[in-house]
């Protein structure tokens, strides 16, 4: 009994107990200080820019990933020596490298392309000439961390969807169920359980990560900060401010998923038991 009470206390989570405390301390800070105050409105007008390039670069990364694993795991060589070029290749850049070269090279490369490609329709004036400025940086941003993340995620869906017993997937393959069937009904739902952790984890780095638009102008948390800071010299104000705000985001996105893993664990658990 006393080493149970013992475990308790050490699962208790003291941690979130003082980051509640030290939240709610600079929330009142925020709002009893007029510099600070000042600072938090200016910043906040960033975080749509900042959840809308997380959520929908999360979802083109984990959509292209999940490609690219299946090409992984193809019985095609090609498929998945293409793919394993792809996943080290991307992996090796860093992202704020990737992101410069996709906003000033791979974009107007691309541009150069897709007029030359549609030089026939543009002459005979079905469609206009495309100018690199009609792809505006915010997309660039939401392109280049869509590519970085996706090698990532493909290696966390490939490792999932290994760890499913073969057994199940051969007996799947015996009762005359299709590929696609297979995959939906038997693999995906028990990979999905292995995912969940590093996939996760990937999403709270993404929210982090997404400053990393700043560099290119795109008004963000971040960028909002450093436009404030650089006008005003608060640098200490600002930049706490700005890491506040990315804390709460990235706190209380990792308690919410913790607790959803523990609640797919219970269920598994208790499906297990019910057999």
């Amino acid at each position: 009994m006393m080493a149970a009470r013992g475990v308790q206390r050490e699962d208790f989570p003291y941690w979130l107990v003082a980051a509640v405390v030290i939240a709610v301390g600079v929330a009142v800070v925020i709002w009893s200080n007029d510099l600070y105050a000042q600072v938090f409105r200016t910043v906040i007008q960033g975080i749509w820019v900042t959840i809308f390039v997380t959520v929908v670069a999360f979802a083109m990364a984990s959509a292209l990933g999940l490609g690219i694993a299946l090409m992984g795991l193809s019985g095609s060589i090609w498929l998945r020596q293409l793919a394993r070029f792809y996943i080290e290749i991307i992996r090796g850049v860093p992202i704020l490298v990737l992101l410069f070269w996709i906003a000033f090279a791979g974009v107007p490369a691309f541009v150069t392309g897709w007029n030359w490609l549609a030089a026939p329709l543009q002459a005979a004036g079905w469609i206009g000439e495309m100018q690199v400025r009609d792809v505006s940086l915010l997309w660039r941003a939401v392109i280049a961390l869509t590519i970085a993340y996706s090698s990532f995620i493909a290696e966390i869906f490939r490792a999932g969807i290994q760890a499913v017993d073969i057994g199940q997937v051969e007996a799947g393959k015996a009762l005359g169920l299709s590929r696609y069937r297979r995959f939906r009904h038997i693999v995906w739902p028990q990979a999905f359980r292995t995912i969940l952790p590093p996939y996760s984890n990937d999403f709270v780095s993404m929210v982090k990560d997404s400053s990393l638009v700043s560099v290119l102008g795109v008004a963000d948390i971040t960028q909002m900060g450093k436009v404030y800071a650089a006008g005003s010299f608060r640098f200490f104000e600002t930049y706490s401010i700005v890491a506040y705000i990315y804390l709460i985001l990235t706190v209380g996105l990792s308690l919410a998923l913790r607790r959803l893993e523990k609640r797919l664990r219970r269920d598994s658990v208790a499906l297990r038991e019910a057999r």
